[in-house]
């Protein structure tokens, strides 16, 4: 009994729990914001109710609390709830005696004495919510006077510094802020708003269509935050495909559409769409040797897309952070409704390659992608590489596996389409003997909402752009089987592949 009290009594002698750094305190003359009060009640409560905890247990994290007892407090009572193991005051200091830290956390007699701070518990959850708060305080608080300092020194890259800058924001916002769940009232209720939306709006497509007839009743348009993956081996076309629908969603249905090119200009891209606007070889455009009524064609028809809400950024080596920078500006400027990106291996994650390895950067970046579209609540469409070993195959359809570098942009994206061209295979009729020049196939090799399809589309290779076919153009079954497996189509020959003659990086010339 007299240990007890000798126990109880130098407790009580112990200096209380000071702040982690008490330089916090007297920096800029004023103390880091806290609700400490809150937190010895928001612990008791814990301690008294059994469901106190399961109403906050998502709301707040053992660094939020600014006392450091009080965090190791939390944690103990974490590791009880994790071993479903019953949490009173008995409870968590026989664990906090096992792990060692009960003196660290202020003894027996401080955690009895928190449950004297609870009146109810009733208004737990509101109290953690304060709790909350006043560490996402804290944490812009720490994270500007990091950047000030970083601010004023001159070795500091003033880019690598806004992209670290806006990490540690987004990631305060993205840890502290969830969303809460919603209930099936609710839910249902948005569901049935939007199918009513899709019933009444004009035209068939719910979502951003891209002007291929057949592309656009299987997906019925690019949905709002679905990450696309477009990809094809280099030479394939995949500039010219979203190029071309690009074009046809700013023109035709006078949607704002943002085109970040990473490999080829702003200048470059417009020619593009220049000749294929006026259906005049790109050859012949980027030598300026035009007849008189080949410039009068040009000037009659550049005329839809001087006015078209189309905007091209070619900044090379863009980063993440720079792209949901520009995009939102975007949106809030120019309300895109698109956002298309060539392509994503040429993309940077905004972080120091030689802390990770290239495949690591990969799955950042596509992370990000679908993060961005989510924010935006608009489709992005991302063009990817495809790696080697589609050319080591005798069919040359792709996969899902041959994307390159990383297995995260398959798991990232909503869908996944691949563009083929037997023609690129010096394939010019397939085994019937049917004309395959001018043939491509946009195969939806993954469809988290909807079904797998190949659609056919024709490809004018002088004017780099892809048209719905003619009708008698192409004869196929449009049958793909699950996990990207193309197991009927183009009889396949096999050939040399002008890959071997072709830069890695480079897409399809005019």
């Amino acid at each position: 009994m007299e240990e007890n009290d000798k126990m109880v009594g130098d407790t009580r002698k112990k200096k209380q729990y000071k702040p982690k750094a008490l330089s916090e305190i007297f920096e800029h003359g004023k103390v880091p914001p806290q609700a400490t009060d809150l937190e010895e009640a928001v612990l008791g409560a814990i301690m008294l109710e059994k469901d106190a905890l399961a109403s906050i247990i998502d709301v707040i994290r053992p660094d939020a609390f600014y006392k450091e007892a009080h965090q190791i407090i939390f944690m103990a009572i974490t590791r009880l709830f994790a071993k479903g193991e019953p949490i009173d005051i008995l409870t968590v200091t026989n664990e906090l005696k096992f792990t060692g830290e009960l003196e660290t956390a202020g003894g027996p007699f401080y955690i009895a004495q928190l449950t004297n701070r609870v009146a109810s518990a009733s208004n737990t959850e509101f109290h953690a919510r304060i709790i909350l708060q006043k560490f996402i305080q804290r944490e812009l608080i720490r994270i500007s006077s990091e950047i000030i300092h970083d601010a004023y020194e001159d070795t500091t890259d003033v880019f690598q510094l806004l992209d670290k800058a806006e990490n540690q924001l987004f990631s305060v916002g993205e840890t502290n802020m969830r969303r809460n769940y919603l209930d099936m009232q609710s839910l249902v209720r948005d569901a049935v708003k939007r199918i009513e939306a899709a019933k009444n709006q004009t035209g068939q497509f719910s979502g951003v269509p891209s002007g291929f007839t057949e592309l656009d009743r299987v997906t019925a348009g690019w949905q709002p935050s679905d990450l696309i993956i477009v990809a094809a081996r280099p030479g394939m076309g995949k500039t010219a495909f979203v190029l071309t629908m690009a074009r046809n969603v700013a023109v035709e249905f006078k949607k704002a559409v943002a085109v970040f090119s990473l490999e080829m200009s702003s200048v470059q891209l417009v020619t593009r769409l220049i000749s294929a606007e006026a259906q005049l070889p790109g050859d012949k455009l980027r030598k300026g040797n035009l007849e008189n009524y080949e410039w009068e064609q040009l000037n009659a028809k550049i005329s839809t897309l001087i006015d078209a809400p189309l905007y091209i950024d070619d900044t090379p080596s863009l980063s993440v952070f720079e792209l949901r920078a520009k995009c939102r500006r975007l949106k809030a400027q120019h309300d895109i409704q698109m956002v298309v990106i060539d392509y994503i291996q040429l993309m940077s994650a905004g972080i120091d390659r030689s802390s990770g390895n290239r495949e690591q950067e990969i799955s950042t970046i596509s992370r990000s992608l679908k993060s961005l579209a989510k924010e935006l609540n608009i489709p992005v469409i991302a063009l990817s590489q495809l790696n080697r070993s589609v050319e080591q195959r005798p069919n040359k359809k792709p996969l899902l596996s041959d994307l390159r570098e990383s297995g995260a942009i398959e798991q990232d994206a909503d869908m996944v389409v691949f563009i083929y061209r037997p023609e690129y295979y010096n394939q010019s009729v397939d085994e019937g003997g049917a004309s395959l020049v001018g043939h491509a196939e946009i195969s939806i090799a993954k469809h988290r909402n909807g079904a797998l399809k190949d659609v056919p589309l024709r490809f004018i290779s002088k004017y780099a752009k892809f048209t719905d076919p003619e009708p008698g153009d192409f004869d196929i079954s449009g049958a793909l089987a699950p996990n990207g497996k193309f197991e009927n189509g183009i009889n396949t020959l096999t050939v040399q592949s002008k890959m071997n003659d072709m830069h890695e990086d480079h897409d399809v010339p005019y």
